[in-house]
């Protein structure tokens, strides 16, 4: 990863993150407009977006959705806005973790990288069977038997991950909740079983009574194919 879009009406802001990110050894591209995000995310494809979402044109949500529907780079929010409805919205649209200003330099290149570990191309075209699905892990893409493929959030996505390569296997609750969203500012309780009980709706038979995303009371969670 080298290649940075930063995306922030503040000026000043920019300019400290062009100026950190740049002595760490990245290239750091910045845009001041969602447009103009996009235009230099179409001219000069990214390695890497961490975008506002309070722009002056287009919301940010607005072009995470442009970004998604032509590429995977890995997106991080940094927003002024901490309700838990515009996180779930940003995650929904397609974002790979949300920062809340203010925030500390050195959170954000942990979250830089965690987010690269968790993008990072998969080399083993490993495929597992959950019920009437299958889970791709290489192509990172879920299908059903019945015919077309279940669209999936980055941070659902990394949640069945994280079960599916331990079949069988309890994961604690604080262990899984590090693998999703990393070791900083992980997410809470409520938020696992948020994701948890989307990906259930999604692909259990009867989500009410989940065969294969299980939940151990008081120890943590389970795949069982």
């Amino acid at each position: 990863m080298n290649e940075v879009l930063v995306v922030d009406d503040e000026s000043q802001l920019l300019r400290a993150l062009r100026i950190t990110l740049t002595a760490r050894g990245y290239d750091v591209h910045t845009a001041a407009t969602g447009r103009r995000a996009l235009a230099e995310a179409s001219t000069r494809p990214p390695d890497l977006v961490i975008l506002d979402l309070g722009l002056p044109d287009i919301e940010g949500a607005e072009v995470i959705n442009q970004l998604r529907a032509h590429s995977a780079v890995p997106i991080i929010v940094l927003s002024g806005r901490t309700s838990a409805a515009d996180k779930v919205a940003a995650l929904d649209a397609g974002a790979d973790d949300y920062i809340t200003k203010p925030f500390g330099i050195e959170e954000l290149l942990a979250r830089i990288s965690a987010v690269t570990r968790r993008t990072a191309p998969d080399d083993c075209a490993v495929i597992v069977e959950l019920g009437d699905h299958q889970v791709d892990l290489g192509a990172r893409r879920v299908s059903s038997r019945t015919g077309g493929n279940v669209r999936l959030t980055p941070t659902e996505w990394r949640l069945l991950d994280a079960l599916v390569r331990h079949p069988g296997k309890l994961i604690g609750r604080q262990e899984l909740i590090a693998e999703v969203w990393g070791p900083v500012g992980a997410e809470d309780s409520s938020s696992l079983r948020f994701y948890l009980n989307r990906l259930r709706h999604k692909l259990e038979p009867d989500p009410a009574r989940p065969r294969h995303l299980l939940t151990e009371p008081g120890m943590g969670y389970r795949f069982e194919p």
